[in-house]
């Protein structure tokens, strides 16, 4: 098998195993890991599929190779991966998964310690070039089986990571009827903070949380898509329950239906959690990031209730570093990532649950109550366009609309009083994303018509 250079992404290592990348490239990966982060202990944990055990003894075999020690993490979310980066004496850690993508699928998700993300302008590129220098005489590679004891240290990070997060819950007497949909994917270890740390205020009913057929047999594990959360939004008018949630392949995002069925948007969610936040007498005037494909409406909330909101790039890696460099004590992101200053600036998913039920709990109201104020305007979601000419056609659209407020944080965001759009570029692939929202339904039909045509002329 030939290694193929373009598993290295952005912000991770993607492929599909036996195609892409092997237990090979995963040892020469392991390898690069201990040298870019100057590594003397590194956590490793993985997802449940059907490659990542082999994958992950290879990758460790490989960090162990150099001299390096590994805290073995084995079957854990990210999120739990990120919490083990700064709860454990480690130089980084790292997680075998490959999020949502199918199960054929696998990667790798790199962090320094206190969850660092390393992205290709961070690290990842340089552990690219030193892999694929290696990868020249990859048939050279002889993976060892002998004994490891002394340098991998087993340990089981779950239960502090429970404990840690369920002190989060402020719920009084409350109980809650929840419906839970992990697609048989790594969320089902997410599921113990409600059924055994927080059991005495919910009652949980689990859709879709087999790992035994893990990333098999149901919808694809990606609550972005919204046709993946059917079944959930079924699932919760059926059993009448206060809430639905949907976690995704490696359960660092997650999504929110409310107990109506309605799908609540991933932005909205963030300005949820930032009047949380902000409703705290320590926490006036703090800072809350929000990426700017987000609704207004998420601007006006966080300023609304005392804090400084502040527009952030696509991306974990740019998010995490603006979080720390700002002192931000949360971000939310439109894909459904809430990172928190409490997991070092990374993300869990199950505390921004944690909130939203928080905030039902303090005011005795549905959920819906909370959303159907931040309903303000009309967005259209992200529309993707394949288009070879990337920077001309952003080069056409700022002179078309050069009479309004121009950002190019990430690629460019127009705004003006009642419409505002963004078009950003594709790191891997030739496609533009847009992002458009508006005052109206029928101006935001009519500017996404008018922007499609540009676009694709």
């Amino acid at each position: 098998m030939k290694l193929n250079p373009g598993i290295f992404k952005a912000y991770d290592i993607r492929g599909i195993y036996r195609k892409d990348m092997d237990e090979k490239t995963y040892y020469l990966i392991g390898q690069a890991i201990v040298k870019e982060l100057r590594a003397k202990k590194i956590a490793v944990g993985h997802d449940a599929r059907p490659s990542s055990l082999s994958l992950y003894k290879a990758l460790i075999q490989g960090i162990v190779s150099t001299g390096a020690k590994v805290i073995a993490l084995d079957l854990v979310t990210t999120p739990m991966v990120y919490f083990a980066s700064h709860r454990l004496k480690v130089d980084g850690a790292v997680a075998v998964t490959a999020s949502h993508n199918p199960p054929e699928w696998n990667g790798l998700k790199i962090c320094r310690r206190r969850a660092v993300p390393v992205g290709s302008d961070s690290g990842l590129d340089k552990i690219k070039d030193e892999v694929l220098q290696k990868a020249k005489n990859i048939e050279n590679v002889s993976l060892k089986s002998e004994s490891q004891t002394k340098v991998v240290e087993k340990f089981d990070i779950k239960p502090i990571y429970y404990e840690y997060f369920s002190k989060f819950a402020e719920l009084g007497e409350r109980k809650f009827k929840i419906v839970i949909d992990c697609a048989n994917a790594m969320g089902v270890l997410e599921l113990p903070i409600f059924e055994k740390y927080l059991k005495k205020h919910f009652q949980v009913i689990r859709l879709y949380c087999d790992l035994k057929n893990a990333y098999q047999g149901c919808h694809e594990p990606n609550p972005l898509k919204t046709e993946t959360l059917r079944d959930l939004q079924e699932k919760v008018k059926k059993e009448k329950a206060d809430l639905g949630l949907a976690y995704d392949g490696d359960a660092d995002r997650i999504g929110f239906v409310d107990e109506k069925g309605e799908i609540i948007p991933m932005d909205l969610v963030t300005a949820l959690i930032a009047e949380y936040f902000l409703s705290k007498p320590e926490n006036k005037g703090a800072t809350i990031l929000y990426d700017l494909r987000s609704s207004r409406a998420v601007k006006e909330a966080i300023e609304t209730n005392g804090g400084v909101a502040h527009e952030c790039r696509v991306g974990h890696a740019f998010i995490k570093k603006q979080m720390a460099d700002e002192k931000a004590i949360f971000a939310g992101e439109l894909s459904g990532h809430y990172y928190f200053q409490a997991n070092a600036n990374a993300e869990v998913s199950t505390l921004a649950a944690l909130i939203v039920l928080n905030m039902m709990a303090k005011e005795n109201k549905p959920v819906s109550e909370f959303v159907e104020k931040l309903r303000k305007y009309h967005h259209s979601g992200e529309i993707n366009f394949q288009v070879e000419d990337k920077d001309k056609i952003l080069e056409k659209l700022k002179e078309k609309y050069k009479d309004g407020k121009l950002s190019t944080l990430d690629g460019i965001k127009i705004e003006y009083p009642h419409w505002w759009f963004n078009v950003r570029a594709s790191n891997t692939e030739p496609l533009l994303r847009l992002n458009l929202e508006a005052d109206s339904q029928e101006l935001l039909q009519e500017k996404k018509k008018e922007l499609a045509q540009i676009i694709e002329s």
